[in-house]
């Protein structure tokens, strides 16, 4: 693509039918397209062309055609067009939780830099990164998933063995949170529900889920706006139905997850971009 053309193409994006667990679209963008922002899910993908530069971890990284981008849960980022051509990326949203049910109790791959060029990750993200017009059937989701968190496991040096820490507590505090994320929780709840003491609980929360337990459950209430706005919801119907105490609330907690604001990511979800 020249560069007459790149400034003539408007942002857009594209999303996959969505299956649990996992998010899947393709966009194009020039100049800044998110300001810093973190969420509680792994963000892997592939720059297809142009630079993609991003902060990362207290560096600038710039991710070129066919790296493979591998950003860890709760790590803030932005994202921005390396050159004045803009650039065009596939990504995936991945919950923890499903690389768990692969691992099992290991403390969460991590890999250097946000940028890597390893042939086992390309490979490993081939079936999840096709075009967005493929629709994963389950199974292929599935093994796809289990591919890529034993790759991101053999390429990050994860042990093998289980880390210290106690793994069924910290998914019976996961389960608890997802099914009462729209009300207030509280520390003694959670310990009664986990036989843990909010400290070691927290810490292993972090350690096989790679976020705090109230940073997920604010995830999943802002998983329960995005849904309620690409159906029409309003604003603060939105926010009190999550369980946020006020609009504004939510939008503070919404922008800094997601880079925009709830206006600005409903016209990007909608595909309803300005040039």
């Amino acid at each position: 693509m020249n560069r007459r053309t790149s400034a003539l193409t408007p942002d857009w994006v594209k999303h996959a039918q969505p299956i649990e667990g996992v998010e899947r679209f393709e966009a194009w963008f020039r100049g800044n397209a998110y300001s810093m922002h973190r969420h509680d899910t792994y963000a892997i993908g592939r720059t297809l062309a142009g630079v993609q530069s991003f902060s990362y971890r207290r560096g600038q990284r710039n991710s070129l055609p066919g790296n493979t981008m591998v950003l860890h849960p709760d790590e803030p980022h932005d994202g921005q067009a390396g050159t004045d051509e803009g650039f065009r990326y596939r990504m995936i949203y991945v919950h923890p939780s499903l690389f768990q049910d692969v691992l099992g109790g290991q403390a969460l791959p991590f890999v250097e830099g946000g940028v890597t060029t390893d042939p086992r990750l390309a490979a490993a993200t081939e079936t999840l990164l096709q075009h967005v017009s493929h629709t994963l059937e389950p199974l292929e989701q599935s093994d796809a998933l289990t591919e890529l968190a034993h790759a991101l496991a053999a390429v990050s040096g994860a042990p093998a063995r289980k880390t210290k820490g106690d793994y069924q507590a910290a998914r019976r505090a996961r389960d608890f949170l997802h099914t009462h994320s729209a009300r207030v929780v509280t520390l003694e709840e959670l310990e009664a529900a986990t036989g843990r003491d909010r400290w070691s609980l927290s810490r292993d929360f972090r350690t096989f889920y790679g976020t705090s337990p109230y940073r997920y459950l604010t995830m999943r209430r802002l998983d329960d706006v995005r849904h309620q706005l690409l159906v029409g919801i309003s604003l603060v119907d939105a926010a009190s139905t999550a369980g946020f105490a006020d609009q504004s609330h939510m939008t503070r907690h919404f922008s800094k997850t997601f880079g925009l604001t709830p206006g600005r990511w409903l016209q990007v979800a909608s595909g309803i971009l300005p040039g």
